[in-house]
């Protein structure tokens, strides 16, 4: 078997940005998340995991996912996911159809899609690629998972896995 280079600090800021986007998903604040955990722990400590400054025991990890009406192993699959997905995961997305959509979680999208039309030659289209480093931070700017994000790109778009090889940041034409 080949050794695996596991980036524990990475991880931990991931499974962090999950819990935190969970909990904000559901709006409540960590005082809110807190009170329905079965054990005492403090506010700041909450705030360590999430920030993904301290790690926390698997029993602890399983009860916050469970206060959250998540299955500990569905959190972790998302996090190794976000962690090990390769670029051959990247979305073709629409801008026109976002700028468009009426969709709730998209709303902090739209402006940006509708601004990115402006900013380009209407004859190169209004498609581009998405990498997945570019839709976990649109995910964090729309209050939700990366996975639940892609599931509203994949129903306004289409989801097809782009062309790997050319390189070019968190987004391309």
């Amino acid at each position: 078997m080949r050794p695996v280079h596991l980036d524990s600090e990475h991880y931990q800021r991931l499974l962090g940005n999950e819990l935190r986007t969970l909990r904000k998903s559901r709006g409540w604040t960590r005082k809110q998340l807190n009170a329905r955990l079965q054990s005492t722990i403090s506010l700041q400590t909450l705030a360590t995991y999430e920030h993904g400054t301290r790690q926390c025991s698997v029993v602890r990890f399983a009860e916050i996912c469970l206060a959250l009406g998540e299955e500990p192993h569905d959190v972790l699959a998302r996090v190794d996911r976000r962690m090990f997905t390769t670029a051959a995961d990247e979305i073709r997305i629409d801008l026109s159809k976002i700028a468009e959509s009426t969709e709730p979680t998209l709303a902090p999208l739209r402006r940006w899609a509708a601004d990115r039309l402006r900013e380009t030659d209407p004859a190169s289209g209004s498609e581009i690629t998405l990498t997945n480093a570019a839709v976990e931070r649109m995910a964090e700017l729309c209050g939700t998972t990366s996975v639940e994000l892609l599931s509203h790109l994949r129903e306004l778009t289409g989801h097809r896995t782009a062309d790997t090889g050319n390189g070019g940041g968190p987004y391309r034409r």
